[in-house]
């Protein structure tokens, strides 16, 4: 009989003859619930707490005078990231790590792992950072796509007696996000003495729209001129309506271009990628010859020239 068989079934045996005794026969006392244990006004805070604590202020004492770089607090907040930048990069270090330890991982098998592991290492950040901008994008369009709904109910609101202010108010407790975050916004600056106009205009220019534009800037003439605001926006939103269903037309045109763009960039990255582990002898001469190392260097040159081109070629401005 085989002898790891025979260990296994006595390990086995042995446990379940521990969880026996300890938890049927003589079970442990129960214990106080820790919030019952502590003083009145004492809270519990672990050692991983407070050693999350001390790293995520000695990071942001480091960072106050200086500029936020890749990852500043302007950028985490467009993107709708609650994290403060201490934090995140905090999470930007440990995924890092974890990278370069699957690039070890990766490379132990055909002897790069030292090159992988720098690499997948140094790739991360600037991964983050297009995720980054890929989420404050997304942000921005559906910002832009429910400025149609935003301006009707504004329109609705003004209709129904309210005013300018408390109608904002209102259309930011009950919008969905983004819109709901950013009218917020708008109200705490106009609480602190800014101007409405002048807080709705920054509001465009942060998340790039230019139809919330035009309502700002509706918004701003009648203050100075009056009028009758609701058939104002009536207006700004069949015209912003109609630049809607043009933008998406135009969207699921370009398509096939976009997916194309897609397939072009990812292609020549993932097949390097897998021929680096699969048969490592076969892309060796790119990391072992000079001639090898600056045809990666023109390559990888050519495919970011590349990508820019394409991006901007399936970029459609109306």
């Amino acid at each position: 009989m085989n002898p790891l068989l025979i260990v296994g079934g006595v390990t086995i045996c042995l446990l379940a003859l521990l969880a026996i005794v300890f938890l049927v026969i003589a079970p442990p006392a129960p214990r106080v619930a820790r919030d019952r244990r502590l003083a009145p006004g004492e809270e519990h805070v672990s050692a991983l707490t407070r050693i999350t604590d001390r790293a995520t202020a000695a990071i942001d004492s480091a960072s106050t005078n200086r500029s936020g770089g890749m990852f500043s607090p302007e950028s985490l907040e467009l993107a709708g990231i609650k994290t403060d930048r201490a934090g995140f990069l905090i999470l930007v270090a440990s995924a890092t790590s974890v990278m370069s330890l699957i690039g070890v991982l990766l490379g132990l098998a055909n002897g790069f792992w030292f090159l992988l592991a720098v690499m997948f290492g140094a790739a991360t950040p600037f991964l983050v950072r297009f995720l980054l901008v890929m989420r404050t994008s997304q942000r921005q369009a559906k910002f832009a796509d429910q400025v149609d709904d935003t301006v009707q109910m504004l329109a609705g609101g003004l209709r129904a007696g309210h005013g300018l202010n408390r109608t904002i108010g209102a259309v930011a407790a009950e919008a969905e996000e983004p819109t709901s975050e950013e009218l917020a916004r708008v109200v705490n600056e106009t609480r602190l003495g800014r101007n409405l106009a002048d807080a709705l205009a920054n509001t465009a220019q942060r998340m790039k729209s230019a139809d919330f534009e035009w309502v700002a800037q509706a918004i701003a003439i009648n203050q100075e001129t009056g009028g009758n605001l609701a058939e104002v926006l009536d207006q700004v939103g069949k015209t912003i309506r109609e630049r809607n269903q043009i933008r998406r037309h135009v969207r699921a045109l370009s398509a096939e271009g976009r997916l194309s763009a897609v397939i072009l960039v990812a292609l020549p990255v993932s097949v390097f990628l897998f021929l680096l582990v699969a048969n490592p002898s076969y892309v060796s001469f790119f990391f072992t010859n000079p001639i090898g190392i600056v045809a990666l260097i023109v390559a990888f040159l050519l495919l970011v020239v590349g990508t820019i081109w394409v991006m901007y070629s399936v970029k459609v401005k109306f």
